[in-house]
Protein backbone atom coordinates (compact mmCIF):
# COMPACT_ATOMS: atom_id res chain seq x y z
CA UNK A 1 0.00 0.00 0.00
CA UNK A 2 1.29 3.56 -0.83
CA UNK A 3 1.79 5.35 2.15
CA UNK A 4 0.71 9.25 2.04
CA UNK A 5 4.08 11.30 2.83
CA UNK A 6 4.03 14.37 4.23
CA UNK A 7 7.70 15.96 4.48
CA UNK A 8 9.46 17.93 5.94
CA UNK A 9 13.17 18.66 4.64
CA UNK A 10 15.93 20.09 6.29
CA UNK A 11 19.63 21.48 5.05
CA UNK A 12 21.56 24.53 4.78
CA UNK A 13 24.18 24.46 1.91
CA UNK A 14 23.97 24.52 -1.82
CA UNK A 15 24.90 20.57 -1.65
CA UNK A 16 21.24 20.13 -0.37
CA UNK A 17 19.76 21.77 -2.61
CA UNK A 18 19.60 19.03 -5.74
CA UNK A 19 18.11 16.78 -2.98
CA UNK A 20 15.43 19.02 -2.33
CA UNK A 21 14.83 20.19 -5.97
CA UNK A 22 14.29 17.08 -7.55
CA UNK A 23 11.64 16.29 -4.62
CA UNK A 24 9.76 19.21 -5.39
CA UNK A 25 10.01 18.19 -9.14
CA UNK A 26 8.70 14.61 -8.29
CA UNK A 27 5.75 16.23 -6.86
CA UNK A 28 6.27 15.15 -2.96
CA UNK A 29 4.69 17.20 0.03
CA UNK A 30 7.09 19.24 1.56
CA UNK A 31 5.09 20.68 4.22
CA UNK A 32 8.55 22.62 5.21
CA UNK A 33 11.77 23.06 4.71
CA UNK A 34 14.00 24.01 7.91
CA UNK A 35 17.36 25.76 7.37
CA UNK A 36 19.97 28.04 9.14
CA UNK A 37 19.19 31.69 10.43
CA UNK A 38 20.35 34.39 7.29
CA UNK A 39 24.10 35.09 7.67
CA UNK A 40 26.07 38.52 7.07
CA UNK A 41 28.82 37.39 4.74
CA UNK A 42 31.45 39.09 2.53
CA UNK A 43 32.79 42.28 3.15
CA UNK A 44 30.21 44.31 2.85
CA UNK A 45 28.44 41.95 5.78
CA UNK A 46 25.61 41.90 3.55
CA UNK A 47 22.72 39.46 5.21
CA UNK A 48 22.14 36.53 3.02
CA UNK A 49 19.83 33.40 2.96
CA UNK A 50 20.93 30.21 2.84
CA UNK A 51 21.05 28.40 -0.84
CA UNK A 52 18.15 25.83 0.70
CA UNK A 53 16.22 28.99 1.61
CA UNK A 54 16.59 30.64 -1.64
CA UNK A 55 15.11 27.53 -3.62
CA UNK A 56 12.34 26.97 -1.05
CA UNK A 57 11.52 30.68 -1.35
CA UNK A 58 11.15 30.10 -5.23
CA UNK A 59 9.11 27.64 -4.94
CA UNK A 60 7.07 28.86 -2.28
CA UNK A 61 7.61 26.53 0.14
CA UNK A 62 7.14 27.34 4.06
CA UNK A 63 10.86 28.10 5.66
CA UNK A 64 11.54 27.60 9.32
CA UNK A 65 15.32 29.23 10.58
CA UNK A 66 14.97 28.06 13.97
CA UNK A 67 18.35 29.32 16.18
CA UNK A 68 17.59 26.92 18.74
CA UNK A 69 16.86 23.25 17.63
CA UNK A 70 15.43 22.85 21.50
CA UNK A 71 13.04 25.81 21.55
CA UNK A 72 9.53 24.28 22.43
CA UNK A 73 8.23 27.04 20.25
CA UNK A 74 10.43 25.67 17.08
CA UNK A 75 9.39 21.67 18.31
CA UNK A 76 5.42 22.99 18.81
CA UNK A 77 6.11 24.48 15.36
CA UNK A 78 6.94 21.48 13.90
CA UNK A 79 4.43 18.86 15.42
CA UNK A 80 1.61 20.96 14.18
CA UNK A 81 3.07 20.44 10.22
CA UNK A 82 2.02 16.99 10.81
CA UNK A 83 5.15 15.74 8.71
CA UNK A 84 5.51 11.49 8.89
CA UNK A 85 9.06 11.49 7.45
CA UNK A 86 11.63 14.02 7.72
CA UNK A 87 14.79 14.22 5.09
CA UNK A 88 18.33 15.71 6.53
CA UNK A 89 21.16 16.64 3.70
CA UNK A 90 23.52 18.76 5.19
CA UNK A 91 22.05 20.24 8.62
CA UNK A 92 23.21 20.72 12.29
CA UNK A 93 22.76 18.05 14.86
CA UNK A 94 19.13 17.08 15.86
CA UNK A 95 17.89 16.46 19.16
CA UNK A 96 16.23 13.58 19.77
CA UNK A 97 12.88 15.13 20.35
CA UNK A 98 13.04 16.28 16.60
CA UNK A 99 14.48 13.42 14.83
CA UNK A 100 12.22 10.98 16.38
CA UNK A 101 8.76 12.93 16.08
CA UNK A 102 8.14 11.80 12.57
CA UNK A 103 5.95 8.47 12.40
CA UNK A 104 8.50 6.95 9.65
CA UNK A 105 11.44 8.68 11.22
CA UNK A 106 14.15 11.01 10.05
CA UNK A 107 16.39 9.91 7.48
CA UNK A 108 20.11 11.34 6.68
CA UNK A 109 22.35 11.86 3.40
CA UNK A 110 25.94 11.31 4.14
CA UNK A 111 28.48 11.54 1.53
CA UNK A 112 30.20 8.69 1.81
CA UNK A 113 29.90 4.49 2.72
CA UNK A 114 28.94 4.02 6.59
CA UNK A 115 30.13 3.30 8.55
CA UNK A 116 33.80 5.15 7.09
CA UNK A 117 34.17 8.15 7.28
CA UNK A 118 31.29 9.05 9.76
CA UNK A 119 31.59 12.79 10.70
CA UNK A 120 31.32 16.49 9.60
CA UNK A 121 34.23 16.43 6.47
CA UNK A 122 33.99 12.80 4.77
CA UNK A 123 34.58 13.93 1.13
CA UNK A 124 38.05 15.44 2.20
CA UNK A 125 39.15 12.80 4.66
CA UNK A 126 38.20 9.93 1.60
CA UNK A 127 40.98 12.02 -0.55
CA UNK A 128 43.24 12.87 2.31
CA UNK A 129 43.01 8.91 3.12
CA UNK A 130 44.28 7.89 -0.31
CA UNK A 131 40.62 6.37 -1.13
CA UNK A 132 39.76 5.11 -4.79
CA UNK A 133 36.08 4.89 -3.66
CA UNK A 134 33.71 6.44 -2.28
CA UNK A 135 29.80 6.72 -2.13
CA UNK A 136 26.57 8.23 -0.48
CA UNK A 137 24.52 6.49 1.79
CA UNK A 138 20.86 7.35 3.22
CA UNK A 139 20.17 5.92 6.65
CA UNK A 140 17.59 5.98 9.99
CA UNK A 141 19.18 8.87 12.48
CA UNK A 142 19.46 7.18 15.78
CA UNK A 143 21.55 8.99 18.97
CA UNK A 144 24.97 8.89 18.36
CA UNK A 145 26.22 10.63 15.13
CA UNK A 146 26.37 9.48 11.40
CA UNK A 147 25.82 5.24 13.18
CA UNK A 148 21.92 4.67 12.10
CA UNK A 149 20.29 1.86 10.04
CA UNK A 150 21.40 1.83 6.63
CA UNK A 151 18.64 2.02 3.48
CA UNK A 152 20.77 2.59 0.71
CA UNK A 153 24.16 3.29 -0.61
CA UNK A 154 25.71 3.90 -3.87
CA UNK A 155 29.39 3.89 -4.96
CA UNK A 156 31.58 6.55 -6.73
CA UNK A 157 35.07 6.02 -8.16
CA UNK A 158 37.91 8.97 -6.79
CA UNK A 159 39.70 9.72 -10.07
CA UNK A 160 43.33 10.79 -9.23
CA UNK A 161 42.81 13.91 -10.18
CA UNK A 162 39.83 14.66 -7.98
CA UNK A 163 39.58 17.12 -5.65
CA UNK A 164 36.99 17.98 -2.70
CA UNK A 165 35.55 20.61 -5.11
CA UNK A 166 34.86 18.01 -8.27
CA UNK A 167 33.87 15.07 -6.12
CA UNK A 168 31.64 17.52 -4.25
CA UNK A 169 30.26 18.38 -6.94
CA UNK A 170 29.24 14.61 -8.04
CA UNK A 171 28.27 13.02 -5.13
CA UNK A 172 26.00 16.58 -4.76
CA UNK A 173 23.76 15.38 -7.54
CA UNK A 174 24.38 11.41 -7.15
CA UNK A 175 22.96 12.09 -3.40
CA UNK A 176 19.55 13.84 -5.11
CA UNK A 177 18.76 10.86 -7.07
CA UNK A 178 19.44 8.37 -3.94
CA UNK A 179 16.90 10.79 -1.93
CA UNK A 180 14.27 10.34 -4.33
CA UNK A 181 15.16 6.80 -4.45
CA UNK A 182 14.92 6.05 -0.91
CA UNK A 183 11.45 8.60 -0.58
CA UNK A 184 10.31 6.32 -3.44
CA UNK A 185 11.00 3.37 -1.28
CA UNK A 186 9.72 4.60 1.98
CA UNK A 187 6.46 5.62 -0.14
CA UNK A 188 5.99 2.06 -1.43
CA UNK A 189 6.73 0.39 1.70
CA UNK A 190 9.45 -1.41 0.27
CA UNK A 191 12.63 -0.87 2.45
CA UNK A 192 14.61 -2.70 4.92
CA UNK A 193 16.93 -1.03 6.87
CA UNK A 194 20.68 -2.83 8.04
CA UNK A 195 22.73 -2.27 11.05
CA UNK A 196 25.87 -0.76 10.49
CA UNK A 197 28.98 -2.91 11.63
CA UNK A 198 30.72 -0.29 14.01
CA UNK A 199 33.58 -2.10 14.04
CA UNK A 200 34.14 -1.06 10.11
CA UNK A 201 33.57 2.27 11.36
CA UNK A 202 36.11 5.33 10.55
CA UNK A 203 36.15 9.05 11.02
CA UNK A 204 36.10 12.03 9.30
CA UNK A 205 36.43 15.08 11.76
CA UNK A 206 35.73 18.20 11.03
CA UNK A 207 38.46 20.35 9.34
CA UNK A 208 40.02 23.68 10.87
CA UNK A 209 42.17 26.00 8.83
CA UNK A 210 44.85 25.81 11.83
CA UNK A 211 45.33 21.87 10.52
CA UNK A 212 45.94 22.74 6.90
CA UNK A 213 49.34 23.10 6.83
CA UNK A 214 51.17 21.04 4.81
CA UNK A 215 53.71 19.13 6.49
CA UNK A 216 56.62 18.55 4.40
CA UNK A 217 57.68 15.76 6.02
CA UNK A 218 55.48 13.23 4.30
CA UNK A 219 56.07 10.81 0.91
CA UNK A 220 54.47 13.03 -1.74
CA UNK A 221 51.79 11.29 -2.71
CA UNK A 222 50.58 11.67 0.47
CA UNK A 223 51.29 15.30 0.55
CA UNK A 224 49.49 15.26 -2.82
CA UNK A 225 46.48 13.62 -1.74
CA UNK A 226 46.01 16.41 1.37
CA UNK A 227 46.23 19.34 -1.15
CA UNK A 228 43.70 17.54 -3.27
CA UNK A 229 41.44 16.60 -0.35
CA UNK A 230 41.48 20.59 0.76
CA UNK A 231 40.97 22.38 -2.46
CA UNK A 232 39.53 24.26 -2.75
CA UNK A 233 38.18 25.28 0.62
CA UNK A 234 39.61 25.33 3.27
CA UNK A 235 42.62 24.98 1.21
CA UNK A 236 46.02 23.52 2.40
CA UNK A 237 48.76 26.07 3.14
CA UNK A 238 52.31 26.83 3.58
CA UNK A 239 54.87 29.53 4.47
CA UNK A 240 56.17 31.41 0.82
CA UNK A 241 58.91 34.12 1.60
CA UNK A 242 57.92 34.36 4.64
CA UNK A 243 53.71 34.84 3.72
CA UNK A 244 50.72 32.81 4.37
CA UNK A 245 50.70 31.07 0.81
CA UNK A 246 47.68 28.59 -0.08
CA UNK A 247 48.17 25.60 -2.30
CA UNK A 248 45.40 24.24 -4.65
CA UNK A 249 46.87 22.34 -7.17
CA UNK A 250 50.49 20.33 -7.39
CA UNK A 251 51.77 17.76 -9.44
CA UNK A 252 54.47 14.76 -8.85
CA UNK A 253 57.16 13.80 -11.64
CA UNK A 254 59.36 11.78 -10.33
CA UNK A 255 61.66 13.88 -9.33
CA UNK A 256 63.74 12.51 -6.45
CA UNK A 257 65.24 15.94 -5.62
CA UNK A 258 67.90 13.59 -3.48
CA UNK A 259 70.17 16.63 -2.79
CA UNK A 260 67.58 18.57 -1.22
CA UNK A 261 66.07 18.77 2.87
CA UNK A 262 62.80 18.18 3.17
CA UNK A 263 60.57 21.44 2.76
CA UNK A 264 62.95 23.16 0.61
CA UNK A 265 61.58 25.23 -1.87
CA UNK A 266 63.46 24.65 -5.68
CA UNK A 267 62.55 27.35 -8.41
CA UNK A 268 63.95 28.76 -11.27
CA UNK A 269 62.40 32.07 -10.57
CA UNK A 270 60.34 31.63 -14.07
CA UNK A 271 58.26 28.69 -14.99
CA UNK A 272 58.31 26.42 -11.78
CA UNK A 273 58.17 25.93 -7.61
CA UNK A 274 58.39 22.64 -5.91
CA UNK A 275 59.21 21.94 -2.44
CA UNK A 276 61.19 18.54 -1.12
CA UNK A 277 58.86 16.14 0.45
CA UNK A 278 60.17 13.44 2.30
CA UNK A 279 60.77 11.32 -0.95
CA UNK A 280 60.25 13.50 -4.25
CA UNK A 281 59.53 17.04 -5.61
CA UNK A 282 56.27 18.20 -5.23
CA UNK A 283 55.56 20.95 -8.04
CA UNK A 284 52.96 23.88 -7.16
CA UNK A 285 50.73 24.17 -10.01
CA UNK A 286 48.01 26.87 -8.16
CA UNK A 287 48.63 29.15 -5.80
CA UNK A 288 47.67 32.15 -3.58
CA UNK A 289 49.12 34.29 -1.66
CA UNK A 290 47.36 36.06 1.32
CA UNK A 291 45.45 39.45 -0.15
CA UNK A 292 45.86 37.94 -3.67
CA UNK A 293 43.82 36.89 -6.49
CA UNK A 294 44.77 32.08 -6.97
CA UNK A 295 47.32 31.89 -9.84
CA UNK A 296 48.93 29.25 -11.96
CA UNK A 297 52.78 29.20 -10.73
CA UNK A 298 54.33 30.72 -13.91
CA UNK A 299 52.07 34.02 -13.63
CA UNK A 300 53.34 33.93 -9.70
CA UNK A 301 56.50 34.30 -10.78
CA UNK A 302 56.02 36.90 -13.60
CA UNK A 303 55.52 39.43 -10.58
CA UNK A 304 57.18 37.87 -7.95
CA UNK A 305 60.51 36.62 -7.17
CA UNK A 306 61.47 34.08 -4.44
Amino acid sequence: MKKDLRIIFMGTPDFAVPSLQILVENDYKVVAVVTAPDRPKGRGQKVIPSPVKEYAVSQNLPVLQPTNLKSPDFQAELKALEANLQIVVAFRMLPEAVWSMPEIGTFNLHASLLPKYRGAAPINWAIIKGEKETGITTFFLQHEIDTGHILFQEKEPILPDDTAGSLYERLMHKGAKLVLKTVQAIEQDDYHPKPQADTAATHAPKIFKETCQIDWQKPGAEIQNFIRGLSPYPAAWMELNGQHCKVFATSLKGDKGTEKEAGEVVTDNKSFIAVKGKDELIYLDEIQLQGKKRMPVADFLRGNQL
